[in-house]
């Protein structure tokens, strides 16, 4: 199988192709990140045997830059495995040289050695997609209306103010209310003309503490849960997973989250385990009890946070609402 390596920029992209892990293989600079570039990338690798049959394209999460590209390489039948920079950085170190080409045959490379674990992209849902566009402009302009409440909060606190700079803070954060219940409106509007969609999270939002935003921010990260539907790898992606850190008799630290990833997830989590441990009965007293314990209540409510994902990957592979006081029963005892 060809591996052909992307290195992706706003304006321009290198291409590398290896037929094996240690060919030299070919490389072309500097195509467009346009249509006409994509057409001559095609061109260029049909000319050297990469065809949809017999070459698979590999290339960094670079945001939107690849997007486009991705979508035309799919439609051309090419097979798309879209890789997280890091994890390409930590299979070559830290090497001297860098460059355009240099970093696509990295990547090619990368794709040869690591095929087995590429990570393939499927074009998601238009549904889904909008979703995840209103998402992000949600998010921001939450982040501009927590900072104009916050600066017309500290003009309280100045001796001498200014009348217009109040009424301007205010007109500010009304716009900005106004903008999130459109967006709002709207996500709710996208999710129930996608009957799938709508399921999904009418499902996630079943379970204790999981609301409109957090249940389709899980569907977009993990593409409908179609990515994953494992919670220990969402649990280790988001970054609430503890991790050991012990070598031999002398190094050793306890167990904790590494803390990064989509912080934005992390922080919903972490808000719907503190509203599970305030107003759901059975995760109060779980809070409780190990809070009596001894543990601390950050601790606690990562726990909660990670008990959260387990159940809402359950609803999600059975396809059933959360189910209050639900236990699970032995068959062999109800044959018996």
């Amino acid at each position: 199988m060809i591996v052909v390596g992307l290195d992706i920029g706003a304006e321009s992209f290198a291409a590398a192709l290896k037929a094996q892990v240690q060919d030299v293989g070919s490389v072309r600079e500097k195509l467009a990140n346009t249509a006409e570039g994509f057409e001559e990338l095609i061109g260029w690798m049909r000319d050297r045997g990469a065809d949809a049959q017999h070459a698979v394209v590999c290339l960094e999460a670079t945001g939107v830059y690849g997007e486009a590209l991705c979508y035309y390489l799919r439609s051309r039948g090419y097979r798309v495995a879209v890789e997280a920079p890091s994890k390409v950085k930590r299979a070559f170190g830290q090497s001297a040289p860098k460059s355009d080409t240099v970093d696509a045959r990295q990547i090619a490379e990368y794709g040869h050695r690591f095929y087995d674990e590429l990570q393939w992209w499927d074009p998601p849902s238009a549904a889904l997609e909008q979703v995840r566009v209103l998402l992000t402009a949600r998010e921001q302009f939450v982040a501009q209306k927590v900072a104009n409440m916050n600066a017309r909060q500290a003009l309280k606190y100045k001796v001498i103010t200014s009348v217009k700079a109040e009424e301007t803070y205010e007109q500010a954060i009304e716009q900005l209310r106004e903008n999130i219940q459109e967006i709002d409106q709207e996500l709710k509007r996208l999710i129930k003309e996608d009957d799938n969609f709508h399921r999904l999270i009418r499902t996630l939002i079943s379970v204790p503490g999981v609301g409109m935003v957090l249940a389709t921010q899980l569907a977009v990260l993990t593409n409908g849960f179609a990515r994953t539907n494992n919670p220990k790898q969402l649990a280790s992606y988001v970054g609430i997973c503890p991790l050991e850190h012990t070598s031999g008799t002398s190094v050793y630290r306890k167990p904790r989250s590494r803390q990064y990833g989509p912080s934005r997830m992390r922080k919903l989590l972490y808000l719907a385990a503190m509203s599970v441990s305030t107003h759901d009965a059975q995760f109060r007293a779980y809070y409780l009890r190990k809070v009596a314990e001894g543990k601390p209540k950050r601790l606690v409510l990562n726990n909660i946070a990670n008990k959260l994902l387990k159940i809402i990957c359950a609803v999600v592979s059975t396809e059933t609402p959360y189910i209050p006081n639900y236990k699970s029963v032995n068959p062999a005892l109800l044959s018996a």
